[in-house]
């Protein structure tokens, strides 16, 4: 799951990151309206976590940008505000949730997780292709109730890959998903090729099928 955290008090921000990067998540920070901007404008995410008070702009005025870039990402609001207005124009400008601060990152895991079920998971909490069932609470993958072994960034393709069902998926749009900031950073593609190239091995050893498929010159579609 990617998720950018616009917070800008580093206490909490760090507090943030260092909690959910051990959870599994792909996490990214931003903690200015203008660098929050920029970074909604070039990447996609699973969910933002909107702080309202930024130091050079509102954190409501980011939701309908968000909105604008795809109606899949999860928006929660972080705020020190208790008003029930501001909790209501959040909600009506497309925000999700909400939470007010002080609050405990566990809670904000389990809110994190049921909103990313609601919103790109259609609120399963199992996902269902043939004969795989995949986990999200566990990150496991199981054919036939026997476990696929699967590395991080496995796991992480092959939610990326069955969110995009029958979509044409490029190598850099995938490098942007599981690598974040650092897929600026990629000198080529072969790490995701190599990964790509396992997750598919896998799957093919388990069922006999090639479920993600070459589209030359545009990317990889994952049909089942």
């Amino acid at each position: 799951m990617k998720v950018l955290f616009i917070e800008d008090e580093p206490v909490l921000a760090d507090e943030m990151l260092g909690y959910f990067s051990t959870q599994g998540y792909l996490c990214e920070v931003a903690s200015t309206f203008s660098g929050a901007s920029e970074k909604i404008a070039n990447y996609a995410y699973d969910i933002v976590v909107v702080d309202i008070g930024l130091p050079d702009g509102s954190g409501m005025q980011l939701i309908p940008s968000v909105v604008a870039q795809s109606n899949e990402t999860g928006i929660m609001i972080l705020s020190a505000k208790h008003s029930l207005p501001d909790k209501l124009e959040g909600l009506k400008l497309g925000a999700d949730d909400y939470v007010t601060k002080p609050f405990y990152v566990e809670e904000l895991n389990a809110r994190l997780h049921a909103l990313y079920r609601r919103k790109t998971l259609k609120g399963t909490h199992q996902i269902v292709f043939d004969s795989f069932v995949v986990d999200p609470q566990s990150k496991t993958l199981f054919h036939k109730n026997k476990e696929i072994s699967l590395t991080k960034k496995e796991y992480q393709l092959l939610l990326y890959f069955i969110v995009n069902k029958e979509r044409v998926v490029s190598k850099p749009s995938i490098a942007e998903h599981v690598w974040g900031d650092y897929a600026d950073q990629l000198d080529n593609f072969d790490a995701v090729y190599v990964h790509l190239m396992n997750l598919r091995k896998k799957l093919n050893k388990a069922s006999g099928k090639d479920y993600i498929k070459t589209v030359y010159g545009m990317g990889y579609r994952f049909s089942s």
